[in-house]
């Protein structure tokens, strides 16, 4: 077993996160089996309506006794405060936050009993959120999926550790199997959180589409798609300058270099990826996915996700001691 202060600050067996995806996979079926497979499952709350929240909250409630976590967008709870009071309210033991300053919300998650974790892309975020008084703090570097910065993670992690401690960091970005698990933990982390592993996972509740694209992917096939900026513009009010990876599409092809005639069409463009995001058809337009794709190759279980990537990393640290005789 691996064991960090982490896992003693959760409560859970093992230093593994499930990241906290939106709308795209991480319902409470995927978020329970993580849990109950001893890591922290997240259910993505961005992008909910108060109703979907609540009975997504609630069925996770039922589906695992273990802690568990939901994450939100600092950009959706500028507009959707709500969203955070709905958490609080139905005592969700972890709250974590993406893309932006969280401002006084650790403050109220701690008031209410709950922990908070906080994803950062840069060093200056890293202080800044640890001095919001955040529990834990993700680093996440520019190969993982969805929105993300500029630094790559084997890069970004040992700053951030150096830069934060004694708050536990977890690494992000590149990681799918028990040899990143490993090398975080060298690197200084206590744990990992990833996303794209676990979207092709068979809880998940993304297409089979987007799960066999993922499987075909290359790791060159996840792109930074620049041109999002172009069609949603920056939020403001704190949020982190950052722009989504996702795997190659026709749509993407087709915008990535013209950029301003995406700009000028932008309302029609937010239209019909808004309603893809709804009708669960991503995967057609910009379906974020990390550089990891490419060291995917089957769907499996979550739990089995969790077990193998215990023992991997197990196995790849015992290597690395056998190194010095």
């Amino acid at each position: 077993m691996l064991w960090t202060t982490f896992c003693e600050l959760l409560g859970v067996e093992h230093p593994v996160v499930q990241a906290g995806m939106g709308p795209f996979g991480s319902g409470a079926e995927l978020a329970a089996a993580v849990s109950n497979a001893g890591a922290l499952g997240s259910l993505g709350g961005a992008a909910r309506s108060p109703e979907d929240l609540r009975q997504q909250l609630a069925v996770l409630r039922r589906l695992t006794e273990r802690p568990f976590a939901v994450n939100f967008t600092q950009p959706w709870l500028q507009q959707h405060p709500d969203s955070f009071d709905i958490a609080l309210e139905m005592h969700a033991p972890v709250v974590s936050l993406a893309l932006g300053d969280p401002g006084d919300l650790p403050a109220r998650a701690h008031e209410a009993g709950a922990l908070f974790i906080q994803q950062v892309h840069t060093v200056e975020q890293a202080l800044l959120v640890a001095e919001r008084g955040v529990d834990v703090i993700i680093a996440q570097g520019t190969e993982a999926g969805g929105f993300g910065g500029k630094v790559s993670t084997v890069v970004l992690v040992p700053q951030v550790v150096d830069a934060v401690s004694p708050v536990p960091v977890l690494a992000a970005g590149g990681i799918a199997d028990g040899r990143g698990l490993a090398a975080a933990l060298v690197l200084g982390a206590q744990g990992v959180n990833l996303g794209t592993r676990f979207l092709a996972s068979e809880e998940a509740t993304i297409s089979g589409e987007w799960k066999q694209a993922i499987l075909a992917a290359g790791s060159q096939s996840a792109v930074k798609v620049d041109v999002w900026d172009d069609i949603f513009g920056k939020p403001g009010g704190g949020a982190f300058d950052v722009v989504p990876r996702a795997l190659w599409t026709p749509f993407i092809e087709q915008w990535q270099d013209h950029r301003a005639d995406a700009s000028a069409d932008a309302a029609r463009l937010q239209g019909e990826i808004m309603e893809a995001v709804r009708q669960q058809s991503m995967e057609r337009f910009v379906p974020f996915t990390g550089q990891s794709a490419g060291m995917i190759g089957e769907v499996l279980p979550a739990r089995d996700i969790v077990q193998r990537l215990i023992e991997q990393a197990t196995e790849a640290l015992k290597s690395t001691s056998r190194l010095n005789g």
